[in-house]
């Protein structure tokens, strides 16, 4: 089925429904969908982020592989 007919089998759904849960529903489905739109970063701050990362990697500040292997080795034993 492609997207426009599932769009308007859908809509005719919506239509007919006479379940106001089902509606609740389906409106927390588009609001959670657009928090996750809002939540993402632009292009400036993600190119930002990376930069300070980098810098991190070349003055040391990070842990390696290994070493985060051992901390969680640690903490799964609490």
């Amino acid at each position: 089925m492609n997207i426009e007919a599932t769009k308007l089998e859908l809509m005719q759904l919506l239509l007919q429904t006479k379940k106001e849960s089902i509606l609740a529903r389906i409106k927390n489905i588009f609001e959670e969908d657009n928090s996750i739109k809002n939540e993402r970063i632009s292009i400036d701050q993600y190119n930002l982020e990376l930069d300070e990362s980098i810098a991190d990697i070349e003055s040391g500040n990070f842990q390696s592989h290994d070493e985060v292997r051992k901390m969680m080795r640690q903490w799964a034993k609490r």
